[in-house]
């Protein structure tokens, strides 16, 4: 992926915390590539004053506006539920190709199929990027992770949209700095976005979820000791759950690190559908990979964005007690109890075994 590009994130109405997943990403991580982001509601606001980081970033009200940005590229900087285009947003996509934007989308709707857009791409020579196009072909899973020497981590959570990409972004670099060839196997649009590569596993076919995780751990495999895989969705939220399971018996996982939200108690947007206690999500999601393989979770990541620091400290601290288990908020403080963890794991699996 070109370190020259210039972004200009389309967020309206919804850029915020919880709201604007990919954009916000993309801005902690990736933030040279951000030239400003359209919201008319959060107008004439920095990113920082929004989400809490991103600095000077300006948030403007329309595509004009960012257009005096000098932008090279638009980035659809949200994922409302179902991934859908909303049909407002595809006059200002004809317009922001007409200005010679190059389209980062990661939405279920792919930018390049809606025909007035692809037709303007090519009359203008404008690149669209859907991030979240799977592989032509892609095969079932059949276990084949069993065959490689590295070792891989998954993070799974309690629900969606809780932490489990940003953590293993998080620890990326400080496991690199313990001289472990680690990499990073993205499997959801912001993660592609910020890794260059990986398959999108909510638009996989179903009975290809498993198999497209085993490849990217295969792939991952072939030049790192130690695998991070992204998880998505939760084993009990009622509708993500299918992506949940085929990413865990496709990536065979030989470890876990839970991610969980100390102020969320039941499934966002599925008030029906209890949390249960940390210590109770734990046993079930070991039990849903023992027949397969035995992983257990050796740390816990907490999102505690929406506590101030005397609570979120005193959160970490319940859930070390609770859990028995290395606890920290990645992104808030030091993610080293986590990075030490998977360390400690890791080179325990590969030291020899005595007779």
């Amino acid at each position: 992926m070109s370190r020259d590009l210039r972004f200009l994130i389309l967020a309206d109405g919804l850029f915020g915390p919880e709201t604007s997943k990919t954009a916000n990403a993309c801005i902690r991580y990736t933030p040279e590539r951000v030239v400003g982001i359209i919201d008319a509601t959060r107008a004439g606001r920095r990113a920082e004053d929004v989400i809490g980081f991103g600095g000077d970033i300006p948030v403007v009200a329309t595509l004009d506006e960012g257009l005096s940005l000098k932008p090279n590229a638009l980035l659809v900087g949200i994922a409302p539920a179902g991934g859908k285009l909303p049909a407002e947003w595809i006059l200002l996509l004809a317009r922001a190709i007409e200005h010679g934007l190059a389209i980062w989308n990661g939405l279920h709707t792919f930018v390049a199929d809606v025909p007035e857009l692809a037709a303007l791409a090519a009359k203008h020579r404008v690149a669209i990027h859907d991030l979240r196009r799977p592989p032509a072909r892609l095969d079932v899973a059949r276990g084949r992770v069993r065959n490689i020497d590295a070792t891989v981590v998954l993070t799974v959570g309690t629900d969606c949209n809780i932490g489990k990409m940003t953590t293993q972004l998080q620890i990326l670099d400080a496991l690199r700095e313990k001289g472990i060839r680690t990499s990073f196997a993205a499997t959801g649009q912001t993660g592609i976005l910020i890794e260059g590569r990986g398959i999108a596993v909510d638009a996989v076919v179903a009975d290809f979820i498993a198999g497209a995780a085993e490849s990217l751990v295969l792939e991952s495999a072939k030049d790192s000791d130690l695998v991070l895989v992204e998880g998505q969705g939760s084993i009990i939220h009622p509708s993500y759950s299918g992506v949940t399971y085929g990413l865990m018996h496709g990536s065979l996982p030989h470890a876990q690190v839970m991610c969980a939200q100390p102020s969320r108690r039941a499934i966002n947007n599925c008030e029906w559908v209890k949390i249960p206690p940390l210590p109770d999500f734990i046993r079930l999601s070991e039990a849903a990979l023992a027949p397969l393989r035995p992983a257990p979770v050796i740390a816990v990541a907490l999102n505690t964005f929406d506590l101030d620091d005397d609570a979120a400290r005193r959160a970490i601290e319940t859930t070390e007690r609770d859990t028995g288990l290395p606890t920290t908020d990645p992104v808030r403080f030091d993610p080293a109890p986590i990075v030490d963890a998977i360390a400690v794991f890791h080179e325990a699996r590969k030291a020899p075994v005595s007779a």
